[in-house]
This record gives structure tokens, C-alpha cells and sequence, in this order.
């Protein structure tokens, strides 16, 4: 079940970069990431009333579940479809890939999770990764600012999205299921979304285009409804490092649809460094170190 999860996964939030692209348009970003979102928790609310799927939640949990809303629902995609008005959106998913990382090193902060040696070696060759992957962008355009602010955009996206994955964890060992605290999280995020909208007195305009619809619908049911309850499923079963793996294979999806629609071009330097990340994030999710092994040659 969980293999099936993680190949299901792979092509939800991978195809989901470039529908995040088609958002751009008249539409504030504010209230497109609003129109997904509310949609989403929604058709999860519905779903759950019917099917009985969503379990009463103590006040204290509901405080945790908001600052997951707020991560995970708000900040984070703020984050990510500001960088895809930067770099392409396959770039931005490539980023996002650095997510085991983050979340390994926020797990020993908040859980006293241990790090081996091959997180190490897998955290070099991965960030080796990521700048031959920026390496032909940078060097064409001389560090342009564009490039650059897409790069600060995906970082700060994954930092909040690792703290959301956190907060997650929190609420599954206070058996909140999955499924309910994904959607009271996203009510959340659009209350926080609502406020910025306000606040920023964005207009709540609408695009009738196929595309924008289309992209829309895409983002609101498979990628988020499907998508954040199959990923904090895996969460639960399988840690946040090992599910954090997902978002190392979406790039090669997200960079292939980037090939199509967006004209983004493969190069011997991006297509070494998306391999540098895959073998990278290969040896973080490996439990036995390479390192006795070694030791034990050398002693022969």
C-alpha cells in the first residue's frame, strides 16, 4: 500500500509545478493559493461528514492544527508560486527535494531524532546537486536577481513546509488522524490567506480561462485533497525523512512537463545535478552506513 502511495505521489505533486505556473495570470496569487485551498478543504469537509472520517479535536490540538494551516497551507505555497514567477517550476520542485534534509535536521531538534553518517554524504552530494543544477541559469545570466530570488523563494517554501511536516508528526502521536488534520488545516490556511488578502486589499477576481480553471481544479482535488492526505499518511507510517523522499523523484516529472510547456532546456550540468539529489537523498534514506564496511576492507 505504501509503495503504491509513493508512485501515486510522485506524479500528483509532480504534474502539480506546472499547474502552479498556469495560476500566474490576472488573479492575485493570494487568492488563487485561496481558491485552492478552500475548495480542498471543502471537498474534505463533505467527505468526512458523510463518511465519518473526521474525529472531535481538543482545543489544544486545534492550536498545533493552526500553525500546521499556516505552514503548510499558507506560507509555504506564498513561497513556492512567488519562486515559479522566477525560475521554472520544475527548478522550484528540484529545491524542494532538499526537504529530507530539512526535515532530519528538524526531527533531531524537536524529537531528539539521530542522524547517521550517509545524511552527511547524501546532504554534500545533494547541494553539489542543486548548484549544477543552478550552475547554467547563474552563469547565463550573470546572477541575475531573478534567478536568485527564485532560489531564497523555494528555500524559505521547504523550510515551512518542514515545519508544517513537524507539526504534523505532533498531532499524529496526539492521535489526530491524518485526514482531520489535514482538513481543518487548510481552513486555517485560508483564514490566514483571508487575512493577507484583506490586509493587502486584493480583489477577489476570477478567470474564466480553460487553463486557469483546469490548473485550478487540478491543484484543489488530486493535488491537494489526495495529495496531503496520502503524503501525511506516509508521514505517520514511515517518518518524515522517508516520506520527505517523495519530493526527490517529483523533479524529474516536474522537469520534464518544465521541458514541455515551458521551454526549459536539459543540459549536461542539470541532468548530472538532478542525479547528484536523487543519489544524494538515496544514501540519507540508507540505515546502515557505509563507513564500517569501509573500515572493515581497510582492516583486511
Amino acid at each position: 500500500m505504501s509503495a503504491f502511495l509513493y508512485v501515486l505521489m510522485i506524479f500528483l505533486w509532480g504534474l502539480s509545478w506546472i499547474s502552479i505556473k498556469w495560476q500566474h495570470g490576472d488573479v492575485p496569487m493570494e487568492v488563487s493559493i485561496f481558491y485552492r485551498f478552500i475548495i480542498a478543504a471543502l471537498v474534505m469537509l463533505i467527505i468526512g461528514k458523510l463518511w465519518r472520517k473526521l474525529q472531535p479535536v481538543t482545543r489544544v490540538d486545534h492550536y498545533y492544527i493552526a500553525l500546521q494551516g499556516v505552514c503548510l497551507f499558507c506560507c509555504n505555497f506564498l513561497a513556492f508560486y512567488s519562486a515559479t514567477l522566477y525560475i521554472p517550476s520544475g527548478l522550484v520542485a528540484v529545491l524542494m527535494a532538499t526537504a529530507p534534509i530539512y526535515n532530519a535536521l528538524h526531527s533531531r531538534l524537536f524529537y531528539g531524532t539521530t542522524t547517521h553518517a550517509n545524511f552527511w554524504i547524501g546532504a554534500l552530494l545533494g547541494l553539489i546537486g542543486i548548484s549544477l543544477l543552478f550552475a547554467g541559469d547563474l552563469a547565463q545570466t550573470s546572477w541575475s536577481s531573478d534567478t536568485l530570488m527564485g532560489l531564497v523563494f523555494s528555500l524559505v517554501g521547504t523550510w515551512c513546509f518542514s515545519i508544517g511536516n513537524m507539526l504534523s508528526i505532533r498531532n499524529t502521536k496526539h492521535n489526530v488522524t491524518p485526514y482531520t488534520a489535514t482538513c481543518y488545516a487548510m481552513f486555517y490556511g485560508c483564514g490566514a490567506l483571508l487575512i493577507i488578502i484583506f490586509v493587502r486589499g486584493l480583489s477577489f477576481e476570477f478567470s474564466m480561462t480553460t487553463q486557469y480553471i483546469g490548473s485550478l481544479m487540478y491543484l484543489a482535488i488530486p493535488a491537494s485533497v489526495l495529495g496531503f492526505t496520502f503524503y501525511l499518511i506516509l508521514v505517520d507510517r514511515l517518518g518524515a525523512s522517508n516520506a520527505a523522499y517523495i519530493l526527490v523523484l517529483t523533479p524529474i516529472v516536474a522537469l520534464s512537463a518544465s521541458a514541455i510547456f515551458e521551454s526549459y532546456q536539459w543540459t549536461t550540468y542539470s541532468t548530472l545535478g538532478l542525479l547528484l539529489v536523487i543519489v544524494g537523498n538515496v544514501f540519507i534514506q540508507r540505515k546502515k552506513s557505509l563507513l564500517p564496511s569501509m573500515k572493515q576492507r581497510l582492516s583486511v
